[in-house]
């Protein structure tokens, strides 16, 4: 079942898409603001984003630039009231994948998010993440450090999944714990730097750098 993640700040407009594509089978996550739409989609686990341009804090372009800077290729649909070529051509040269102007028909919303996850779904799987010397057979769900096999717990193995999907991006602790266990813990938990701990303790202590006040990232 298809995840989408819906980045528009008009509750109505937000509403009338999330129940539709709902009627229709989709899981959906609502953004109501450019920033929880860059986390959600830069944490990953979504099939493909609807993205608003008019969003506040960081606006759409912005979003999508920093997404595709970071190398999520999540298929974009952005969703806007803005008509113009120039906007249009912006928009699609920053990296979207389609361009549907507002007002709307959730038919033509909806053909055009099966097009778009029929197109993903027929890119080459892939099986094997590397970085360095070190890979994940996501098969198998076996990590290697050279020739070295390393036994990984179930967290273990989504967390550094993670990791080996954003090389070199900064993922924060709300990113992490969002992916690996897909519900809020207290603010004041400290399971996300455990689990850090105890991968630099399996793959090597220089594998995850923390970057002060902000989170942690692979070095690629």
């Amino acid at each position: 079942m298809n995840r989408i993640l819906i980045a528009e700040d008009e509750e109505r407009i937000a509403s009338f898409v999330e129940k539709g594509l709902r009627a229709n089978g989709f899981i959906t996550t609502v953004a109501a603001d450019g920033d929880a739409a860059f986390g959600h989609a830069a944490g990953g686990g979504f099939d493909l984003v609807v993205l608003d341009i008019g969003l506040p804090g960081r606006d759409g372009f912005t979003v999508l630039r920093q997404l595709r800077e970071a190398r999520v290729s999540v298929p974009v649909i952005v969703l806007t009231a803005r008509d113009s070529v120039r906007d249009t051509v912006a928009g699609l040269e920053g990296g979207a994948d389609d361009w549907m102007t507002k007002p709307f028909r959730f038919e033509e919303l909806l053909a055009r998010v099966r097009l778009r996850l029929r197109t993903a779904a027929r890119a080459p799987e892939v099986t094997v993440l590397r970085s360095g010397d070190l890979s994940l057979d996501l098969r198998t769900r076996r990590a290697r450090t050279g020739e070295v096999l390393v036994d990984l717990t179930a967290r273990e193995f989504v967390l550094l999944e993670l990791f080996l999907r954003h090389p070199g991006q900064v993922l924060s602790r709300e990113q992490i714990l969002s992916h690996v266990w897909g519900y809020d813990f207290d603010p004041g938990s400290n399971i996300v730097d455990v689990y850090v701990r105890a991968l630099r303790k399996k793959l090597g202590a220089e594998r995850v750098e923390t970057v002060r006040g902000m989170g942690y990232r692979l070095p690629e």
